[in-house]
């Protein structure tokens, strides 16, 4: 058997190939699909089948161009309403790779037409299963069961579906069988992944919460209690993959753009840079979310679908990087470029002070320090005085804060808090400052750290 596992750090998402005797299948795969082309011709393997584990939503599949590539047959569990042709498998259905059989389960919960596959190297019969869980289990965590509100389904409904599926198939499996699942750590797609991309179904029992015994009542109190918010492009993603999305090859670049151009265009002008870049001189109203971190989740949760973008980069290969991240999400509108060195215009500005500075000046009562971090994050240890409104709600809170007041924002590394900064700035805010290093560097400086708090908190 040929297997690879391919990891998409900035969208936490793992697909998959496996290969045997000229053939492959890939599970999962994100949009951009050269990549298991280039593997399959290094290993002389035609690929057969598309697997996909679910309706995915925090990214758009690349499963139509894929199939269109390959004449593979793309797979979905049979309760998928998919608009394209598709092999439909039910329980216990069977596929042979090869010399690899796979074997399907239901396993609805995290959505309703959920499968699990399992893979069997038929020439190495003693070898652990190989299973595909999707988002129905992940490592250190299960899928979370309240995305799919629009299909007519409760939270405590799927997490009862869950609950059968973890109970009544997954974890009847020989305790040696190798979990590989969709996501790991910084995924929406559950509430506490773990950092490990793969475990085997034992250890899973040992160390997994929602897999230690417990009532199908204690169960679904737990799973549907304190999930992550839910961005506001993931049902676009989901319905998307179901109708099937357009080749990238499809897809119009954007244009250069000259200075006049961008001055007046009405969309979102997206700043790609780094924030310590953003902060030295930026074009006024753009946002800047950067491509050094889960760039993707963020221009999808602070950006509606269908939105007209101009990209500002750096450089060239910055703006290509940039549209191909943002088509993985489903932005398709990227229209227009500029090179920051091309903008002629003036350029606003916004201090990265450190958390030193940040200390002395936000001990004073009329200046704001605004905490972007999710409210986990916060009431794990935050600043004194600081007001935690998570990033993903600040654009909508805006009139908590007092624009008059010098603010100051923070986060965990400085990422998030640039993010946060551009959307004050924009907002008129009069005076604001990023906090280099986060509230990590506030830690490691020693600075005082409250734990917890809620009197600074209106999220």
């Amino acid at each position: 058997m040929n297997f690879k596992q391919f990891y998409l750090g900035c969208l936490s998402h793992a697909s998959y190939y496996i290969g045997s005797d000229g053939e492959a299948a890939v599970i999962d795969p994100q949009r951009d699909v050269q990549q298991y082309l280039d593997e399959a011709e290094a290993n002389g393997q035609k690929i057969k089948y598309i697997i996909e584990t679910h309706s995915h939503a925090d990214f758009v599949s690349g499963h139509l161009e894929l199939a269109k590539k390959t004449g593979a047959q793309i797979v979905y569990g049979y309760r998928a309403d998919v608009k394209f042709p598709a092999l439909k498998v039910k329980d216990g259905d069977e596929l042979m790779v090869g010399k690899v059989k796979l074997k399907f389960l239901e396993t609805p919960g995290h959505t309703p037409e959920a499968i699990t596959v399992l893979a069997q190297d038929t020439e190495n019969p003693d070898a652990p299963l190989k299973m595909f869980t999707g988002d129905t289990l992940f490592i250190g965590d299960v899928g979370r069961p309240d995305l799919v509100g629009s299909k007519g389904y409760t939270a405590e409904q799927m997490a009862s579906m869950l609950y059968d599926s973890l109970h009544n198939k997954i974890l009847q499996l020989p305790d040696d069988t190798e979990v590989y699942p969709a996501h790991g750590a910084g995924s929406l797609c559950g509430k506490s992944l773990a950092k490990e991309t793969w475990s085997t179904l034992g250890e899973q029992k040992k160390v997994n919460y929602a897999l230690k015994p417990m009532t199908k009542e204690e169960f679904i109190k737990l799973v549907t209690a304190d999930q992550p918010e839910i961005p506001m492009y993931f049902p676009k993603s989901a319905a998307r993959n179901l109708e099937g999305a357009p080749s990238l090859e499809e897809l119009p670049r954007p244009k250069q753009m000259d200075t006049e151009e961008v001055m007046k265009f009405e969309g979102a002008i997206l700043d790609v840079r780094s924030n310590a870049e953003y902060g030295e001189g930026h074009i006024s109203n753009s946002i800047n979310i950067g491509l050094g971190g889960q760039f993707a989740s963020w221009a999808g949760t602070l950006i509606p679908i269908g939105t007209p973008i101009v990209i500002v980069a750096k450089t060239k290969e910055q703006v290509d990087e940039a549209f191909m991240r943002l088509a993985r999400v489903g932005h398709e509108s990227a229209v227009g470029y500029i090179l920051i060195d091309d903008f002629k215009g003036e350029k606003k500005s916004i201090p990265q002070v450190s958390v030193q500075e940040a200390k002395v000046a936000t001990e004073n009562p009329d200046v704001q320090l605004v905490d972007v971090r999710r409210v986990h994050e916060y009431l794990s240890g935050h600043a004194p005085r600081a007001i935690n409104i998570p990033l993903h709600e600040l654009p909508e809170k805006l009139d908590q804060l007092d624009k008059e007041k010098k603010t100051y924002v923070i986060c965990g590394s400085g990422y998030r808090s640039s993010i946060g900064t551009s959307i004050l700035e924009k907002a008129g805010f009069k005076e604001v400052f990023n906090v280099a290093g986060g509230t990590t560097a506030w830690i490691r400086a020693g600075l005082e750290v409250e734990i917890p708090s809620n009197t600074a908190c209106v999220s």
